[in-house]
This record gives C-alpha cells, structure tokens and sequence, in this order.
C-alpha cells in the first residue's frame, strides 16, 4: 500500500495529465458553491450530501475490507459526542426496520447499546456492519453526519472525492 505522500503525489501526477471523472452536473454545481470539504460539510444541504455521497458510500465501489478499518480510524479521531450522533442515528434507522439496540448489541459483541456508553470500537463495528449490510442507512447518517468523512484517509475514498478536490484546488490556482 501506498504512503500517504506516495498517493498524493500519484493522484497529483493523475490532474495533472487530466486523468478525472466526469462526476456530472450536480458535483460540477456543488464544486462552484463549496470552496472545500469543510466549508461542503458545514453549509451544504443534507440532500446535496446524500446526492454525493449515495455515489460514493457503497459496498460496490469500497469494498468492506477496506472500508471497516478506515471506519475504525476515522470514528475514534471524531469527538465522543460526534460518535454519540452516530450511534443513535443508526439504531435509530435499524430500529425502523425492525433491529433493536439489545440484539444488535448481542450479535455484534458490542459492550453496550447506550449511545453515550459505547466506546469507539462498538461505534466502529455497528458502522462496519451497517454499512455492509444496509449502505442507504449508512450513506444517509454519513449526510447528517459529514465530518467523519474528512477522517477517513484510505486511497480508494480519497479518490471518490479527488476531482471534486481538483476542481476546487483549480480555482485556487
């Protein structure tokens, strides 16, 4: 696997000779209002974060393996009361399709269904499963909850949002 300076040089080499995706109308409009992902995660819409990330949160295009320790990583950098949010948001969206806390608790060998009780690991193994086994539920908390993505480091997520990143670093030149 590549370094972290290894990857952004090869996906710097990649705009340069304009190796990008065509990611459409919608991404192009949303790359003119957004200056960066910070400034898309706090201003955008639910709906303009949904649209993204519908494309790019699935099982399909990151495969479980290498999705579930960018998870890990990713929810143990967010703040307690951040990974709080997460939680109950997905117990809240299983629940609706008949999966209580108690059973999810059980089945996935976390130490707690309380939200406020759960240590990273049980946040990150509740995620891992939701989002293998029901990804809208999980792109839908991803939309109401953006700033866990800016953790999440691994080459093949780094690549769904690098033209949008390239547009916007475009601009700045």
């Amino acid at each position: 696997m590549a370094t972290s300076d290894e990857y952004k040089k090869q996906i710097m080499d990649e705009l340069a000779e304009g190796n990008t995706e065509d990611l459409g109308e919608a991404e192009d409009d949303l790359t003119k209002r957004y200056q960066t992902f910070d400034d898309f995660a706090e201003r955008s819409s639910k709906e303009e974060r949904r649209q993204l990330f519908g494309r790019s949160f699935h099982p399909d295009r990151i495969p479980t393996s290498q999705m579930e320790p960018e998870l890990s990583k990713a929810i143990a950098q967010i703040q307690p009361n951040e990974r709080d949010d997460v939680a109950r948001a997905f117990f809240k969206a299983l629940q609706e399709r008949g999966l209580t806390a108690q059973s999810l608790e059980q089945q996935l060998g976390l130490s707690s269904h309380n939200p406020n009780k759960m240590t990273a690991e049980d946040v990150s193994k509740l995620s891992s499963f939701v989002y293998h086994s029901h990804p809208d539920i999980f792109q839908e908390v991803m939309a109401d909850q953006p700033g866990i993505v800016k953790f999440l480091s691994n080459p093949i997520v780094g690549a769904i949002f690098g033209a949008i990143a390239a547009k916007w670093l475009g601009k700045h030149k």
